[in-house]
């Protein structure tokens, strides 16, 4: 097959990992790529979100199967246009791409398929969310409706946080078009996990799970980001949990959206809280996350290209998974400043030898490479995973090559995988 991997972050590495290692790949291109992508794909300068482009280039270069990495092509149709050009695409229509691309949508969809989720109400008017806030009282979570890259989401510990979350989404448009509304949910309490379910519109297959971590700083201090670690498997996360996700939430929302005449193929990411009532769906995203699919793929045995072909084209019902039995932990290496304001350009050293300890991958996420150089080009830079026979050993891998690497212009958590190595006493 070729191949065409759309995306340049740490996810499209790992997915990029994953494809080349299949037997059934003639060529793999990626748009744009970037320095670590390029060791295992020829990238192409096309931004992800130029569907035309996108589209385009994969006519003229007889594309057998379009993988779409992030949601912004989605949400922008680019599946729907390579359905009409007649490519094989894994991910969803602009339609069911709504799972991401509106809080408010995947709430409708989940009350419609009866899976359990927050109390919720959603506000276009400031005032009118500030008043319900004051009734609710806090802890309470504020979300931006629309696409946030992941920072839309505020757990306001106070009425005056989530007071203040509502005027910077909504009067100060901190993300843009994504605040003309919020959604307000009650604030749920428990372990948080990420699932992963292949779909090709009338089937679904459980790709796994992992947690990660969301704050910036060692015990869950600091501002919200993208991720800056995960680990898997989630012990939390059992097979009978898996088997009642699948059961409650996937297969009930996989049917909601055929009814809706918007079926969903790709991967349906459910952020889940394991309640003491069992889990609540937190929220739907419409691709892998971002570090997860990092700490997913070197789990993985089958072959990526096959399982990704058959959902792009109607063939899970065939489709079987196998998985290797060692644990997998990605620690995420970022610019000083990131979430907030970060420089660019600054150099990275020691990426070889980092490279050549036992049981490591590192995955490009934001770098370029300059003048026989790697340097840092985005927020989030690198994901170190690290694989052992338990999660103790995982940990020990990423982090010995973490240790090898210096940029001094670089930070990362210390604590990746805090409660479960707690909790197995590891």
């Amino acid at each position: 097959m070729r191949v065409l991997l759309v995306g340049g972050g740490g996810r499209e590495h790992a997915l990029a990992s994953g494809i080349a290692a299949s037997p059934l790949l003639r060529k793999l291109f990626c748009a744009p790529g970037n320095a670590g992508i390029a060791t295992l794909a020829e990238c192409i300068p096309i931004a992800a979100e130029d569907v035309a482009g996108l589209v385009a280039f994969a006519r003229a270069n007889a594309i057998d199967l379009m993988v779409v990495g992030p949601e912004a092509p989605l949400t922008l149709g680019l599946a729907d246009a390579c359905a009409e050009a007649g490519i094989a695409c894994f991910g969803p229509s602009a339609a069911a791409a709504q799972l991401e691309g509106s809080k408010t949508f995947t709430k409708q969809v989940a009350d419609a398929a009866g899976v359990p989720t927050a109390a919720w109400a959603r506000f276009e008017d400031a005032g009118a969310a500030r008043d319900y806030v004051r009734t609710q009282g806090a802890p309470i979570v504020v979300k931006a409706d629309g696409l946030a890259a992941g920072k839309g989401v505020v757990v306001a510990a106070s009425i005056a946080e989530a007071e203040a979350a509502i005027a910077d989404i909504m009067e100060d448009r901190i993300h843009g078009p994504a605040g003309a509304a919020v959604v307000i949910e009650e604030c749920l309490v428990g372990e948080e996990v990420s699932f992963f379910a292949l779909c090709d519109g009338t089937h679904a297959l459980a790709f796994g799970a992992a947690q990660d971590h969301k704050r910036a700083f060692d015990g869950d201090q600091g501002p919200n980001t993208g991720g800056m670690g995960a680990y898997s498997p989630a012990p939390a996360f059992t097979d009978a949990v898996r088997d009642e996700v699948m059961a409650r939430f996937i297969e009930p929302t996989l049917a909601e959206m055929a009814r809706r005449g918007a079926p969903f193929r790709g991967v349906l990411f459910a952020g889940l809280m394991l309640t003491p009532a069992g889990p609540k769906l937190i929220e739907y995203n419409v691709r892998f996350g971002d570090p997860e699919c990092e700490a997913l793929i070197p789990r993985l045995a089958s072959d990526l290209l096959e399982a990704l072909h058959a959902a792009a084209t109607g063939g899970l019902a065939q489709t079987r998974l196998s998985w290797r039995e060692d644990h997998s932990m990605v620690v995420v290496m970022a610019t000083r400043g990131y979430p907030g304001a970060y420089g660019k350009g600054s150099v990275i050293h020691g990426l070889p030898v980092a490279a050549r300890q036992p049981g490591v991958r590192i995955f490009h996420a934001g770098t370029v490479a300059q003048g026989g150089e790697m340097l840092a080009n985005g927020g989030r830079v690198l994901a170190v995973q690290g694989s052992g026979a338990t999660l103790h050993d995982a940990r020990d891998a990423a982090y010995a090559a973490i240790d090898a690497i210096d940029w001094p212009e670089g930070f990362c958590r210390r604590d990746i995988g805090w409660r479960a190595l707690h909790e197995r006493k590891e």
